[in-house]
């Protein structure tokens, strides 16, 4: 983990999760879903590819702006192929231990991707059912808008300033950011090195947690 000592010195009272590239890679079957779609509408695959991850399936398509496309139709198109191929979908190394550590009322998960497929790709990996969960259904705006955080502090019963989130892409850590909650970043899914002031963590198996009265703490393993 990089060097950021105040995560390791305060309590927090909850840990709030992306799923996508932050406890499950499934960068792949993605990939290989939105490829195949950008081709059939004209868009260059290479430089759309990027703009796909941490992004609700809706959003994505509206960014494109493609005259007479339907986007409710598509989205929900990709949703389903989706759900339909989680092969090669595996957990961020040791991120399934990680959360089966934490008691149920502590911890959440905030996803882009619509419910049925986020249940799908948890199982696909070996992940944990949150009792909190917030997908793409339960949100007016998606990341980088805060409100599926916001949302997921509250029905923990928290302020987001008292929570810790556990992020990869861009859109999700301007969420974390505009939620006002702490942030460390997991980078095992980047190419490329991140230039961040954040916190980051390239794997759950060089953290410990520890629990007590005053909440959830971080140290190194």
């Amino acid at each position: 983990m990089s060097a950021h000592n105040d995560l390791f010195d305060r309590a927090f009272g909850a840990f709030l999760f992306d799923m996508d590239g932050t406890v499950l890679n499934s960068i792949a079957a993605a990939e290989r879903i939105w490829s195949a779609w950008a081709v059939r509408h004209g868009v260059d695959v290479e430089a759309f590819l990027p703009t796909i991850h941490g992004a609700r399936a809706i959003d994505t398509i509206n960014r494109l702006n493609l005259p007479g496309l339907d986007a409710e139709a598509q989205a929900a198109f990709i949703t389903a192929a989706e759900i339909g191929d989680v092969e090669g979908i595996v957990e961020i190394p040791g991120a399934a231990a990680f959360l089966n550590q934490l008691p149920k009322d502590r911890w959440a998960m905030v996803t882009s991707a619509p419910r049925d497929l986020a249940l799908r790709r948890m199982a696909a990996a070996g992940i944990p059912e949150p009792a909190v969960m917030i997908t793409a259904e339960d949100v007016k705006a998606g990341k980088p808008d805060p409100a599926g955080y916001l949302l997921a502090a509250k029905r923990l019963g928290l302020e987001p300033a008292e929570c810790l989130i556990f992020e990869d892409a861009t859109v999700g850590i301007q969420a974390a950011e505009a939620a006002g909650a702490s942030l460390v970043i997991i980078t095992t899914t980047h190419q490329h090195p991140l230039e961040t002031e954040h916190a980051t963590l390239a794997s759950y198996d060089a953290i410990r947690l520890q629990i007590d009265n005053d909440g959830l703490h971080l140290q190194p393993a």
